[in-house]
């Protein structure tokens, strides 16, 4: 998997301050979970968000921003920052608080049971 490492450790640095972060790979990338619900992640270069879909309209017209459209089909609540609108880390720090803002709204997700092995 290609993705930014730099842009990840930046991350990290600043989700450092809340409670319940973890990672896990997907999306050809690295996303960052806060209590179980992907938050934000990097996939290239870019800044994968999970914000608010009432918000898409708004946030889509910003520069340097732009829907996830892995499906062929832009997903609702859900957009990439290009590494220009993220350059600063007051930029990151911007993004970083909708996104959480956002997903600290969310239910809490019960764990997952563990999976049966094949026998």
């Amino acid at each position: 998997m290609a993705y930014d490492s730099e842009l990840a450790e930046r991350i990290r640095e600043q989700l450092g301050i809340h409670d319940g972060v973890s990672e896990r790979k997907m999306f050809g990338g690295i996303c960052f979970m806060v209590n179980g619900h992907m938050t934000v992640g990097v996939v290239d270069d870019k800044l994968m968000t999970r914000h608010d879909p009432a918000r898409d309209d708004e946030y889509q017209a910003m520069e340097h921003v732009t829907p996830m459209d892995f499906t062929g089909k832009p997903m609702k609540g859900k957009g990439y920052v290009a590494a220009d609108g993220i350059a600063t880390d007051d930029e990151l720090a911007l993004w970083i608080g909708r996104c959480v803002e956002f997903v600290l709204t969310l239910p809490e997700k019960k764990p997952k049971a563990p999976r049966k092995k094949k026998a």
